[in-house]
């Protein structure tokens, strides 16, 4: 980016998202989107940490109304969206996510100061290969499906809507069988795989800005 004379040199970004985006049961410095910003850094693009809005539990309807209820009219120079773990989990229906997710992204695309090409999102993570799941009874392969499914309408709106889509979600099935990379709760991801959710996102992030 060649910033204007006297204009701030840092690039501001906001992600937007559910537990996976917080960062549930890391430290802050762990968050996918914060470590994404500091490998920029490292590569030479001055970036600012990211404002967030997200939390626990989120799906795409709660995260769409929070940021409502934010009153944020800031614009980014980049845009994250991360969605829909919740809605699979809660037994929504896909279409109901498809219509919920397309109008998140015309929202980080409005934040984005109407450029699409400054906004990306991230695949939905497995849950199913956590330990949680494996002691909660429900069918994990049903689980990898039905995220498939959810992921197959998340591509799709991003192509048609001209936004890069990032999928991490082969990413987050590494995690079978590793305590390494799964967070002390059990059921979220530890620092460890948000960080190569970061590095998968990096070479993608850094053609936008």
């Amino acid at each position: 980016m060649t910033p204007k004379p006297g204009a701030s040199t840092d690039a501001n970004f906001l992600a937007l998202g559910d537990s996976y985006t917080i960062g549930e049961s890391v430290p802050e410095a762990d968050r996918w989107s914060v470590l994404l910003a500091g490998l920029l850094r490292k590569d030479g693009l001055t970036i600012t940490d990211p404002d967030i809005i997200a939390r626990t539990g989120w799906t795409t309807s709660e995260l769409s109304d929070a940021i409502k209820q934010s009153g944020n009219q800031k614009t980014y120079q980049l845009v994250s969206l991360l969605i829909g773990v919740n809605n699979q989990y809660r037994g929504q229906d896909v279409e109901r996510y498809r219509t919920e997710f397309r109008a998140l992204l015309q929202t980080a695309t409005r934040f984005a100061g109407g450029k699409p090409g400054r906004v990306f999102v991230l695949s939905i993570p497995d849950w199913g290969v956590t330990p949680y799941a494996a002691g909660s009874g429900r069918d994990r392969q049903q689980i990898a499906k039905e995220i498939d499914a959810f992921n197959a309408v998340a591509l799709d709106e991003c192509k048609k809507a001209g936004i890069v889509y990032v999928d991490i979600t082969p990413t987050s099935r590494t995690a079978a069988g590793d305590p390494s990379q799964i967070a002390e709760d059990g059921l979220h991801f530890s620092g460890k795989q948000y960080r190569q959710w970061a590095e998968k996102a990096l070479p993608v992030v850094k053609k936008l800005l």
